[in-house]
């Protein structure tokens, strides 16, 4: 009886050992598979500025949530709150940037910080996005469909 109750605590003391260590999934996709992910309900996460969403327009239905400002600044702590409001901790979500490059920064984060989160990266970002053709609105118009009315200069 010892024996059966010691390899159960042993057991049990490596789990919580572990649990630190424990990290979500951060899985690079493709365009093609940012638009099947999509198609399932997975919110996208663009993190670029508003100038950035200004001048290439946003994938259709974006969620558009800054992470690092025109000056490279950025607030991952605001930042998360605002993604966390788009897809609670325990949800996969797809995060976006130009090239993938923040977009990996940003994934390497939550990595840290949300242990039961499936984090998708698109590796080759919105210029790949466009560059294979596939649609971009807007930001008026991904702004409008959200029902968050944009004033001319945006």
């Amino acid at each position: 009886m010892y024996i059966k109750y010691g390899a159960t605590f042993v057991a049990a003391f490596v789990v919580l050992l572990a649990m630190p260590f424990a990290h979500a999934e951060v899985i690079n996709i493709s365009s093609d598979e940012l638009k099947a992910l999509m198609q399932r309900g997975t919110p996208v996460v663009d993190l670029r500025t508003a100038g950035e969403w200004r001048q290439t327009g946003v994938v259709k239905g974006s969620q558009l949530i800054t992470l690092f400002d025109e000056q490279g600044r950025a607030d991952p702590v605001a930042w998360r709150q605002q993604t966390d409001k788009v897809a609670a901790a325990s949800k996969p979500v797809i995060l976006i940037c130009r090239s993938g490059n923040r977009s990996d920064q940003a994934a390497r984060y939550l990595d840290q910080i949300d242990h039961k989160r499936t984090i998708y990266n698109v590796k080759a970002g919105i210029a790949t996005w466009i560059r294979e053709g596939h649609a971009v609105v807007s930001l008026q118009d991904n702004l409008k469909q959200a029902g968050i009315s944009c004033s001319p200069s945006c």
